[in-house]
């Protein structure tokens, strides 16, 4: 893989720095909007007991406003780009940010199941929609050689918050109850709804020209070797991370104040590790795409290998923590060069993709798990990954042309 890189002067006049802080302050909004979407996503893991009870349901009944959250995300993620042309993308994210506070109102005053799945099919839409919507959005915000570190902020929203969600709700759950822990999202999404009226420009839609749907992208020279590799990597990472619980509490023998512990280092990690990647493939986006999945492939197999050990697990979940999480800023950079065109259809396609192969990984790492125990999941796991380091490496790598948008 082979690259070219070629950076903007340096030099910029006065009103061109005062749109890039205004673009900058723009992105620091989205990347609040994120962190409160994916906080709200995972939020019904730490007190689905509390939600069951208290709307007369199954523990499996109440889990479904998590998988409903996906569905939605998935079949919005594939058709925004097209059922929306010809709206200002100002216009569609600040919908999308009051849809948001509707979904939090939902869910917390939710009186039965049907209003509880109503409020999170909404929030599905949300997500699918923000992150379909991101990297374009993007690349309209800043320019061309700063798009790298504005995806690896939105990024780091998502870090931070998959690692607060569960204990927040937990902890929440406790002294406010599980309707006042969603309320929260109302409050958060008024601030991001000002915040964005204030700093996002008007962004009109592209309606002049022919655009392709999320699934069109697939005929574009090398989507389809790219997206591959994308869910082998998440079905690979999924595989694995969904049952690192059982694993740290029977083969490493950690007790809950530990094993919480070992979960928090790995989330701050990630936070550090979105930030290295994203400085990393402003310069050379092939190397990412290709370490990241042959590091976590090995990681796997370490964890496979002294997984009885307390010190080398912690150390290797830690290293798992920094790739794993800091390794989509990759192939959202990836995205934004290979389909600078259609970057809103492509990046509703890689949000499809991402969330099937989550879905797919966790399933089928659950079965591996039950029938042949982790070792042979965690090898599968390393097996997928090296799958999807091959097909980064077969792929020719994006010229970067950054230049002023």
């Amino acid at each position: 893989m082979t690259e070219q890189v070629i950076l903007e002067s340096p030099r910029t006049s006065a009103p061109e720095r005062s749109s890039e802080r205004n673009g900058w302050g723009a992105v620091l909004a989205l990347a609040l909007c994120v962190s409160t979407l994916i906080a709200s996503e995972f939020m019904p893991v730490s007190i689905l007991t509390p939600i069951a009870s208290d709307l007369r349901l199954t523990e499996g009944a109440a889990g479904q406003a998590i998988s409903v959250s996906g569905l939605f995300a998935v079949l919005t993620s594939l058709s925004i780009s097209t059922m929306t042309r010809g709206i200002d993308r100002r216009t569609l994210l600040l919908s999308l940010t009051a849809l948001m506070l509707v979904s939090g109102l939902l869910v917390a005053f939710a009186p039965n199941f049907a209003m509880l799945m109503a409020g999170r099919a909404l929030l599905g839409v949300v997500i699918g929609g923000f992150w379909s919507m991101s990297a374009a959005t993007v690349m309209r915000l800043v320019p061309g050689r700063q798009v790298p570190r504005a995806l690896a902020m939105l990024n780091g929203g998502n870090a931070v918050a998959t690692t607060v969600a569960a204990p927040l709700g937990s902890f929440l759950g406790q002294y406010i109850g599980w309707r006042g822990a969603f309320f929260l999202v109302v409050p958060l999404a008024v601030v991001t709804f000002a915040w964005q009226w204030l700093t996002l420009p008007s962004m009109p839609s592209e309606a002049a020209k022919e655009q392709r749907s999320a699934l069109g992208v697939l005929r574009r020279p090398n989507a389809r070797l790219g997206m591959a590799a994308v869910a082998l990597l998440f079905a690979g990472q999924f595989a694995l991370f969904t049952y690192l619980r059982p694993f740290l509490e029977t083969v490493t023998r950690l007790d809950v104040s530990a094993l919480s512990g070992v979960l928090l280092v790995m989330g701050i990690a990630g936070v550090i590790g979105t930030w290295l990647i994203g400085r990393m493939v402003a310069h050379r986006l092939s190397t990412p795409l290709i370490l990241a999945p042959l590091a976590l492939a090995a990681i796997a197999c370490g964890l496979v290998a002294l997984g009885s050990f307390a010190g080398p697990t912690t150390a290797l979940l830690t290293l798992w923590g920094m790739i794993g999480t800091g390794a989509p800023v990759a192939w959202w950079t990836w995205v934004a060069r290979r389909f600078p065109d259609d970057a809103e259809s492509a990046g509703g396609l890689l949000v499809a993709v991402v969330q099937l192969a989550i879905t797919l990984g966790a399933a089928g790492g659950g079965i591996l798990f039950d029938a042949a125990g982790y070792r042979t999941t965690f090898l599968a796991s390393a097996g997928l990954l090296g799958a999807s380091a091959l097909l980064a490496f077969s792929m020719p790598a994006p010229a970067t042309l950054w230049r002023r948008n």
